[in-house]
């Protein structure tokens, strides 16, 4: 058994009714590359039963302590049914992308089962009325809870299913597997153990306290960062509903590092928070919604040493940067927030990456629970803002992948809402048909955002108007043209490559 960190336990306890806390993603795979020209649902059990061997997260559940004196368990579930958790549905007509959208969303609004490994697998048919994909692709949706990984665990954990050639690669046969189910009293006699050594980890943060005031107080001085000032309120922050949107665009990676050079030091994280920037700069505006104030992006970072790459679940610390949406100019915007980002890193590095996850820690389980469930009750998680959108990056293989011998063809990627924050942004970069590729995918409540098209037309034109500036010439859309409403003199086709409903 494993206990949960106590920032893995948080996406336990902050899973409020109406926010699940799983994090997954759709990725499509082109039959035509596997043995035969077909794969069959048989073949993914198969290949799914040769390996879950190879990762605990596959067969282990959660189990809570007794009174809620420590934070839970992950256990072995004796009882697990792999074809429980992978179901084989079919796309409903017409079959395109804005129906896998909506089904994408419909599947990831419902929470995980509590009582069985928290993951599920939907393998989805039907998607021929996909504008770019080869006929016969099917679908893999992955919905796997927040508590058990992280983005960067994600990687590894899909990279365990996927091999780099259409011949699935040998694995070791498995041991035979006896579940280890630990009683509720050796639970709560560790829990009392653990207990005796919050003392000690406490001191060790007050240790840290007076040279991390130290720093900040030189960090201000010398103007390496400023004080941050509280984000506007948008439609994107309030009560977060049970349903939700998603979306995508998919853009060519050499377009991207070109845009980059648009301003010296430029990153590629700060050319895509600058599309993200212009893109609700431009939805907004639609709306006329536009605040004066820039908007503020949280964006996670992942803090694991070189010793804890291999490390499971949550090792995350959180980035405030300043997205600059006041600003027209698009270089301009370029440049405000790359000083932005490295004023970021430099308070980050101030404050000590690691002190979010050693507060965690601290925290009781049964306090950490009963205070989420006290915020939302009365509003508090509402009455202030501290983000208006997540932007998290999510680097995917430099190489062309295959699931039971399918080449990879797209994907797209689904995150959690967090209170008070109803857009959530994943930037994915891939090699997908031999290329590079970045693709980025937005997860929304459907209430703030009832048109999700739109949004991803905004992201488009954003990546559209840095791409005119650099002398590379971006692939064409997926998508099939679409006319301009009326009003518009010029009809031209429609670049945004996805849509949903």
């Amino acid at each position: 058994m494993q206990q949960l960190s106590g920032q893995d336990a948080m996406f336990v306890h902050a899973e409020l009714e109406g926010m699940p806390q799983h994090i997954g993603g759709v990725s499509i795979y082109d039959q035509s590359t596997a043995p035969g020209g077909k794969v069959r649902f048989k073949d993914i059990l198969a290949l799914l039963q040769s390996r879950v061997h190879l990762s605990p997260i596959f067969r282990r559940k959660l189990v809570n302590v007794p009174l809620g004196l420590g934070q839970p368990y992950w256990v072995d579930d004796p009882h697990f049914d792999l074809e429980y958790h992978v179901r084989h549905i079919a796309l409903p007509k017409p079959g395109d992308w804005r129906q896998l959208c909506i089904l994408a969303a419909r599947i990831h609004s419902r929470p995980l089962a509590r009582d069985k490994p928290l993951w599920e697998m939907y393998i989805i048919e039907g998607l021929d009325n996909v504008h770019g994909l080869p006929k016969h692709c099917f679908g893999m949706l992955l919905k796997v809870h927040h508590a058990a990984m992280d983005g960067a665990t994600g990687s590894r954990f899909m990279s365990l299913m996927l091999d780099p050639s259409p011949v699935p690669a040998p694995v070791e046969p498995a041991p035979p597997w006896v579940p280890e189910v630990p009683s509720p009293v050796s639970m709560l006699g560790k829990a009392c153990l653990d207990a005796w050594k919050m003392p000690l980890q406490a001191l060790g943060l007050v240790r840290q306290a007076v040279p991390m005031a130290g720093r900040l107080y030189r960090g201000y001085r010398e103007h390496a960062f400023e004080p941050r000032k509280s984000p506007p309120r948008t439609r994107f922050q309030g009560h977060i509903s049970a349903n939700r949107v998603v979306d995508a665009v998919r853009f060519d990676f050499e377009v991207v590092r070109a845009i980059k050079q648009l301003h010296p030091g430029a990153t590629i994280n700060d050319v895509m928070l600058t599309i993200v920037a212009g893109g609700l700069r431009r939805f907004l505006l639609d709306k006329k919604e536009l605040p004066a104030a820039s908007l503020v992006a949280g964006c996670p970072v992942d803090v694991r040493s070189p010793e804890e790459q291999m490390a499971g679940g949550n090792m995350v610390g959180f980035m405030g940067v300043s997205l600059c949406t006041q600003i027209e100019d698009p270089v301009e915007r370029l440049r405000t927030v790359h000083n932005h980002s490295l004023q970021a890193k430099a308070y980050a590095a101030a404050l000590g990456p690691r002190l979010a996850l050693e507060l965690t820690d601290l925290v009781p389980g049964n306090v950490l629970a009963l205070g989420l469930r006290l915020a939302a009750a009365t509003g508090l998680t509402e009455s202030s803002v501290t983000f208006n959108t997540i932007v998290t990056n999510v680097p995917g293989p430099p190489i062309q992948q295959y699931f039971c011998g399918a080449r990879l063809v797209d994907a797209l990627s689904l995150g959690p809402l967090l209170p008070n924050i109803g857009l959530f942004h994943v930037v994915y970069s891939a090699v997908q048909n031999k290329q590079g590729s970045m693709t980025l995918s937005f997860t929304a409540c459907r209430e703030m955002l009832p048109d999700p098209a739109r949004y991803a037309e905004c992201l488009q034109a954003s990546f559209d108007e840095m791409a005119a500036l650099v002398a590379v010439k971006a692939p064409t859309s997926r998508k099939p043209p679409r006319k301009t409403p009326r009003k518009t003199a010029r009809k031209t086709p429609r670049k945004a490559p996805k849509s949903a409903g």
